[in-house]
């Protein structure tokens, strides 16, 4: 079936995940939970320019968005005129984040393509020193994992963004509230990040050990680390025959301090 045009007379493209947010109620309360006042705001995927627009109707120092699609490039560029816009067209996932020290920190604002979005997410805790806050839109089901504290969502995502960034859920926003609606409901999801993370010791080493015991979450850490070569003797046993989902931070740094076999201190 052809895919029928936009009002813009532009053909959407399944490959870069366009869902455009049409709502313009949601994309005030973007707005109303950031202080932008002569800040510098980015944002990636603007389209059609919706969220866009109502950014610059704000006293900001700038805003920068970072557009993949050739065609909204023209459409921005032709349609949106401000002294203080600039778009830069390329794959975020692409850029080196430097460009940003001159004028940072920043905030972010973005209706993000579901399929970017922990590649992203990654990119933003590594270059976190640029970032001042931001509410970003994303798949209702990455959002619960990223928030969990226990349970079924909860998992090595929960641990390590909760670790660098806070967080809060807000707005719960259904498919219609986007053109063309996705088959699942999306969630505004605050975040700004830590000043001062918890030190870990060998946290290079660290995450993948959280990644083994949460490799089957249903299975206990005796059985999750059975086949690895940390130092089990150590663990307790009431440990031992727990489950990740059971276990907190401060449970994992425990944990950690007893198995790992490289001084990095």
């Amino acid at each position: 079936m052809k895919k029928k045009p936009t009002s813009q007379g532009i053909v959407l493209k399944k490959k870069y995940g366009q869902h455009f947010l049409q709502d313009i109620s949601f994309i005030h309360s973007m707005l109303d939970r950031v202080d932008i006042q002569n800040r510098s705001v980015f944002e990636i995927g603007p389209g059609q320019g919706a969220l866009t627009r109502e950014i610059l109707k704000k006293d900001i120092a700038r805003l920068w968005v970072f557009e993949i699609d050739d065609e909204w490039v023209s459409y921005l560029q032709k349609n949106i005129h401000d002294a203080r816009f600039a778009i830069k067209h390329t794959n975020i996932l692409d850029v080196d984040f430097s460009l940003f020290a001159s004028h940072q920190p920043w905030t972010l604002l973005a209706n993000l393509p579901y399929q970017i979005t922990f590649p992203l997410l990654h990119m933003l805790q590594r270059e976190r020193d640029i970032l001042h806050e931001g509410v970003i839109m994303v798949q209702e089901e990455v959002a619960q994992k990223i928030v969990a504290t226990r349970g079924r969502n909860y998992g090595y995502s929960s641990l390590f963004f909760q670790h660098y960034f806070d967080w809060d859920l807000m707005d719960k926003v259904p498919p219609k509230a986007f053109y063309p609606p996705p088959k699942v409901f999306s969630r505004l999801l605050y975040f700004k990040p830590k000043k001062e993370p918890v030190p870990i010791i060998c946290e290079q080493d660290f995450w993948p050990f959280i990644k083994c015991c949460f490799k089957q979450p249903r299975r206990t850490l005796r059985n999750n680390l059975s086949q690895t070569h940390y130092a089990l003797e150590n663990i307790p046993e009431g440990l031992l025959d727990m489950r990740a989902q059971q276990l907190t931070m401060n449970d994992f740094l425990y944990l950690w301090n007893v198995v790992r076999s490289v001084d990095c201190s």
